[in-house]
């Protein structure tokens, strides 16, 4: 047989035996396997470069690559240029001139000449950089404080004169006894007085212009913000607190001896914290605070309060709320600012007049269980998108009005509210055009699973496709918006970039090339994105790995992902790349998997977002069974041979699966759980189930270690000892609670130096190969 022949016929079968044996050792590494894929694309100034950090020779770390037209690769960024294409350079009124902050000084740059100019530098580092094109100013922020630096005469004052405490109290201005005592006998102590009050006379006088301190005391002060014209500065009040933090010990430690470390606070109403909204005005050098008491509903009572006895005669008060900095328009002649009430169930939109210390509401959200969705974040302490359009008096915001998130605007002078967006979709991000007349838009249009980009005519509501293929498209516009940087991924395609022009339905052009040969030289599958009918009605998504109906073992695995709202059932390459590699491993020897983007997952809308409230561990779960009965009812699944397992929320909902359904199925892994919600952040917690206090039957019928007596199949508990997001405490007392119940149908593996996302490769092998063994033990061996 001719040599070239037999050696292809090798190569073939080689490849053919590597792709049906994929290792545990080598997928398991991660990205080191599959190749690091770029990141943090951004543009030069000028337009005329791309950056990105990237490592595709497998080092330590990634570095700062570029590119630009006419290169056939990217490459390496000399120091410098890496620093400075990291640096938030702000526009001024003069096209030519950008100011930025370097390692707390500030500095001025020339886009013509390439030059950089120090403006300022102090001991004490400065941040928040603030630029007022219009009135030729810059704002920045010093130990809490705002400075005024005028462009045109080189000019430097302090605007502000903030300061932690009480006024200090000079302990020797106090009357005592020997204090009398020192005057009456000593000339030198007299002396001395007489000489500290002449000193202090001088300073009083040499600072007459300067602003009078304000004292906070032992409040927590934030969001300390400039309008554009230099007149107000506003900014926030917290109330002291003291919060018990939860308190972590670390085994493994260089000295040899165990670190305690401190975490995080439990969800509780004593998180919720009293706050006021402050302005400081320069002309008068005076503060006030505004009272926002008149908001609407400020006073509504949430439903749940009525099923509980106690709460039927509460007294109605005012809710504790946050009140965002302000968002300016261009001369500053307008400031809008977004409030959010702590228990995170209603959102206003408000005009404020801070010469008059008043305000006007502009829009109201409410949500009943919690107030969230893309543009519009599930912290009350978060800023959802707000801005303002090119006439200076139109805000433009996104809600959740019509169940899904889209985009409106609000003219101030007109107060017509308009909504540019609608349909089953969501407006995923938004980014204003140079002229703010157009919007470019990530959407959900052609398929939840999709992020297709668009450009959004204001005035026509017109929607111009852009990049609408299958997949996801995370879009960086070039400077002078004629072209796009995209980062673009597939189902089995991981990230690269690539540049295309900015117009109607373009062409990408791919500029790196990110995956190793070992990656390269599996057929990795394309899971079929299906829908199946939850038992309320509701269509769910998930991806469905099937095997040749020859190697079927007739046996399934779901996969729960984490984050709760979170997607994975979608078209584009996974955060969750370890287990699409595993899936492929499991599909290999026959099984079926299904990874399901149960309810509270993102993408889907607001009544999908919600679907958990006060019962984690409801709907979401019976998704998954409704997901398994799909696989038996099409996929000829042997129903007792059935596990389930994920990490997180998934290792949550694994429990839940295992000790409240415990007959459905045969065995579960469980990652890194939750087993009491009570002992979880608050937050995230306090949306989902409000607080422990206010509503315990939310948090007992939520919780995993309520219900260990009904354990029935094997569990398998994986957790890091130092994870400080979901404890080890939290796998410790469920563990607690089988052996006083005398269960013996579980085991944990414990992993010393892990915290909540694992980052050794010899961990991540460990983890899953114990869950291979469960699954193959209990699964198959039936």
């Amino acid at each position: 047989m001719n040599k070239n022949v037999i050696l292809i016929i090798y190569i073939f079968f080689s490849v053919s035996l590597y792709s049906q044996n994929l290792k545990l050792e080598e997928i398991m590494k991660g990205n080191a396997f599959i190749g690091s894929q770029p990141e943090n694309e951004r543009w030069s100034i000028d337009g005329q470069k791309v950056y990105f950090d990237w490592n595709p020779n497998n080092e330590l770390g990634n570095s700062t690559y570029f590119w630009k037209k006419g290169m056939t690769k990217p490459e390496l960024a000399p120091a410098s240029e890496a620093l400075f294409s990291r640096l938030d350079l702000r526009k001024s009124s003069n096209p030519d001139v950008y100011f930025y902050l370097d390692k707390g000084r500030l500095y001025s740059y020339s886009l013509k000449n390439k030059v950089s100019k120090k403006l300022f530098q102090h001991s004490s580092p400065i941040s928040n950089l603030q630029v007022s094109a219009t009135a030729g100013l810059l704002f920045f922020r010093q130990n809490d404080n705002i400075f005024q630096y005028n462009i045109n005469e080189g000019s430097l004052i302090q605007l502000t004169n903030f300061r932690k405490g009480k006024a200090d109290e000079v302990a020797s201005q106090k009357e005592t006894f020997l204090k009398t005592q020192q005057e009456e006998l000593f000339q030198f102590v007299r002396d001395q007085e007489a000489l500290k009050k002449w000193n202090a006379e001088k300073a009083k006088l040499s600072m007459s212009d300067f602003p009078k301190p304000y004292f906070y005391g032992k409040n927590t002060f934030g969001g300390l913000k400039m309008d554009p014209k230099g007149n107000y500065a506003t900014f926030r009040l917290l109330d002291e607190v003291e919060g018990k933090r939860e308190k972590m010990e670390a085994f493994i430690t260089a000295s040899g001896y165990n670190d305690i470390v401190d975490t995080k606070e439990k969800v509780s109403v004593n998180n919720l914290i009293p706050s006021k909204f402050g302005v400081y005005n320069v002309a008068k050098d005076s503060v006030y605070f505004i009272n926002f008491s008149t908001l609407s509903h400020i006073q509504d009572v949430p439903k749940y309060f009525e099923l509980y006895e106690k709460n039927k005669n509460v007294e109605k008060k005012n809710k504790l709320i946050i009140v965002q900095e302000p968002i300016y328009n261009d001369d500053g002649s307008y400031a809008v600012s977004e409030i959010r009430s702590q228990d995170n169930k209603d959102r206003w939109i408000v005009r404020l007049n801070l010469e008059k210390n008043t305000f006007e509401e502009i829009d109201y959200q409410h949500d009943e269980a919690w107030i969230g969705g893309p543009g519009i974040p599930s912290s009350s302490f978060g800023r959802g998108t707000l801005g303002f359009l090119a006439d200076n008096e139109t805000v433009y915001f996104q809600s959740e009005e019509t169940g899904y998130s889209h985009l409106y605007t609000y003219n101030l002078k007109s107060k017509l509210k308009t909504q540019l967006t609608q349909g089953n979709w969501e407006v995923r991000s938004v980014a204003l055009s140079k002229d703010k007349k157009a919007f470019y838009l990530t959407t959900t249009t052609t398929h939840p699973g999709n992020r297709s980009f668009y450009k959004l005519d204001i005035s026509t509501k017109k929607m111009q496709p852009i990049l609408t293929n299958d997949g996801a498209h995370e879009v960086s516009i070039s400077p002078d918006e004629s072209s796009l940087l995209v980062r673009y991924s597939y189902k089995n395609k991981p990230w690269e970039l690539y540049v295309a022009s900015n117009k109607t339905n373009t062409s990408l052009k791919q500029i790196t090339a990110s995956l190793t040969e070992s990656f390269k030289a599996y057929s990795w599958r394309e899971p079929e994105v299906i829908t199946f009918k939850a038992q309320d009605g509701t269509t769910v998504h998930a991806r469905l790995y099937k095997p040749q109906q020859a190697n079927a073992n007739k046996a399934a695995i779901l996969f729960v992902h984490g984050a709760g709202y979170l997607q994975n059932a979608h078209n584009y390459w996974s955060s969750y790349h370890r287990e699409y590699m595993f899936h492929n491993m499991l599909v290999d020897q026959g099984y079926t998997v299904l990874d399901i983007d149960y309810r509270g997952s993102d993408g889907y809308g607001r009544d999908f977002r919600t679907g958990i409230y006060r019962f984690m561990g409801g709907k979401d779960l019976s998704d998954h069974l409704d997901g398994k009965k799909y696989l038996v009812e099409n996929h000829g699944i042997d129903a007792s041979k059935v596990g389930i397992y994920g990490g997180s929320y998934g290792g949550f909902i694994t429990l839940m699966g295992m000790l409240t359904a415990p007959k459905e199925f045969a065995s579960g892994a469980a990652l890194r759980s939750v087993t009491d919600w009570a002992h979880y952040n608050h937050g995230y917690t306090g949306n989902i189930l409000n607080f422990p206090e206010t509503d315990p039957d939310a948090y007992k019928k939520s919780s995993p270690i309520y219900f260990a007596d009904n354990l029935h199949g094997d569990l398998l508990m994986l957790h890091g000892m130092v994870d400080d997001n979901v404890e080890y405490k939290d796998i410790v007392r469920l563990s607690q609670r089988f052996i006083e119940l005398g269960k013996k149908k579980w085991s944990l593996a414990s992993f010393p130096v892990e915290a909540h996302g694992f980052k050794e490769t010899y961990s991540w092998v460990d983890e899953y190969s114990r869950i291979l063994d469960l699954f193959n033990q209990t699964l198959l061996k039936k």
